[in-house]
């Protein structure tokens, strides 16, 4: 079966590309070189290209909102031209954090642009293809090229600087673990909003001393602070309840504390 992956060369695509090609499909792992997000007419011919049975677009950048929005309602208006099923990866920045925990029926209330962009291109998605799946995730955590690993990395090094938030909440969610769960959501029946994280809420600063344990890090040099005292706006404690969505799958949904179990 032929799948196309956007946002491809990032962590998650990779990992997405690996497990997938493992299982016997056909992949092609699309960057931003292969196609533009913001530019309708490059996503469109690279899925004629490759003629999907599925499209997998894990695909944004931070600071860009025609990348993250408008390429996402392209990548929805491309997919299902061309009949394929759709797995749109979203982000618990899609919530304020101010009521805590979030379940899939929680309406977002964005609070920072990046939000903002996210909650935009889930509302695309869904108004363009309303059996694609919209997968919420939380911080991502892999080796040391995934953005939060190499953080604490740079941190423990002396060769980044800034503090790691004790109020900031997350559930993290270990590359593979989600990997798997996209790739199960995308060959099932299943569609709307799955939300695909950790069973455990973390702080920040928690989950980057659980990262310095297992990596040998010195955590002594990761710095502890409020995201309050430090006056940083956004959003502080998101917990993404995902007792629905995990109970629709069978890949298992690791806490950050177990995957982070130092060897």
């Amino acid at each position: 079966m032929a799948m196309l992956v956007f946002g491809g060369t990032g962590g998650l695509g990779r990992e997405l590309a690996r497990q997938a090609r493992a299982a016997g499909e056909r992949v092609t792992a699309a960057g931003s070189r292969d196609a533009d997000l913001r530019r309708f007419g490059e996503v469109e011919a690279l899925v004629g290209r490759v003629r999907p049975k599925v499209v997998i677009n894990a695909g944004y950048r931070q600071d860009d909102w025609a990348a993250t929005a408008d390429g996402a309602a392209h990548v929805a208006v491309a997919a299902v031209r061309a009949g394929a099923r759709l797995v749109h990866v979203s982000s618990d920045a899609v919530f304020s954090g101010a009521d805590g925990t979030f379940d899939e029926a929680c309406v977002p209330v964005p609070a920072t642009m990046y939000g903002a962009a996210k909650a935009a291109a889930e509302t695309a998605v869904r108004a363009v293809d309303a059996g694609a799946v919209v997968a919420r995730t939380s911080l991502i955590v892999g080796d040391a090229s995934t953005v939060i690993v190499a953080r604490v990395h740079a941190l423990a090094a002396g060769t980044g600087d800034g503090l790691l938030f004790t109020d900031d909440f997350r559930c993290p969610v270990h590359v593979q673990d989600l990997a798997a769960a996209l790739l199960e959501l995308a060959a099932s029946p299943y569609a709307g909003v799955h939300h695909v994280a950790g069973p455990d809420a973390v702080s920040r600063y928690e989950l980057g001393l659980l990262i310095a344990a297992r990596d040998g890090l010195d955590a002594s040099r990761l710095r502890a602070g409020s995201r309050a005292a430090a006056g940083v706006g956004g959003a502080g404690d998101i917990r993404l309840d995902g007792v629905l969505t995990r109970s629709r799958l069978s890949t298992r949904l690791r806490g950050a504390a177990e995957f982070l179990s130092a060897a």
